[in-house]
């Protein structure tokens, strides 16, 4: 018979290994392959989930996540074929390297890509998440969760109007699967840049909004979505919810 000690340490194991539960939808048209990355550097948690998979048009799927995830990313990638030469370039975009299953150390997915961000128990015990498209634009995607903490999303095809000198990969047809932001455009000095805010724009004062280029095209269609380095500002960008509420969260591509 176990010693009330032991039994308390037996509990105490029990309940520090938790995870919530991540539910991935695909509402699009057309067959999605998810990548899923984590930052080893930031914190050794991760998911259950392979770092890749194909999921066809209306498919679900769902795993576990730990409490303590932290700097993990979720993103889609379209049209890939990993037959030959898998890696980075064999989805028309978000392809990583690694092929299907992206690399655990360097497989962060290629711009332009949407991409969904999350740290938990991050600072003031809370979740942190976003959908980003500081690395530009290529599926409409939410994030929501049972809770009732604030949704972040980009939930309209920002693809066929994107400006000119951002629009691009192509699929077959030559229809735009993808829309860089001014930064991955490499539009500008990309070491001083009002887009990428490096050099002298390194700082969030130095580098506001009305100096990022379209960066009104990419808010305005997806208000709920963190537009550029440092969308903060914005108070739509960067969203919380309470760490102690453990929340479980979906994730949809085209809501």
């Amino acid at each position: 018979m176990k010693s009330v000690a032991a039994a308390a340490a037996t509990l105490a194991l029990a309940t520090s290994v938790t995870a919530r539960t991540f539910t991935v939808v695909n509402k699009c048209s057309y067959t999605v392959w998810p990548g899923l990355f984590t930052d080893l550097n930031v914190g050794p948690a991760v998911p259950s989930q392979p770092t890749g998979w194909e999921q066809k048009s209306g498919q679900t799927i769902s795993f576990t996540v730990p409490d303590n995830w932290k700097a993990g990313r979720i993103w889609g990638r379209r049209n890939c074929n990993f037959s030959t030469n898998p890696g980075p370039n064999s989805c028309s975009d978000g392809g990583c390297n690694g092929g299907l299953l992206c690399d655990k150390h360097s497989g962060t997915g290629v711009p332009p890509a949407t991409v969904a961000e999350f740290t938990f128990q991050g600072d003031g015990n809370q979740d942190w998440y976003d959908v980003s498209l500081v690395d530009g634009f290529n599926i409409p995607m939410r994030v929501d969760n049972n809770k009732g903490c604030h949704i972040a999303d980009c939930p309209v095809d920002l693809n066929p109007n994107c400006p000119a000198a951002l629009a691009g990969p192509k699929d077959s047809s030559g229809a735009v699967v993808g829309c860089k932001s001014a930064c991955v455009a490499g539009l500008g000095d990309p070491a001083n840049s009002p887009n990428c805010c490096t050099g002298s724009h390194n700082t969030a004062k130095t580098c506001p909004p009305s100096g990022v280029q379209d960066y009104s095209y990419f808010k305005k269609g997806c208000p709920n979505s963190y537009a550029y380095a440092y969308d903060e500002s914005s108070g739509t960008a960067l969203w919380t919810c309470d760490s102690s509420k453990a929340a479980d969260y979906t994730v949809t591509f085209c809501p």
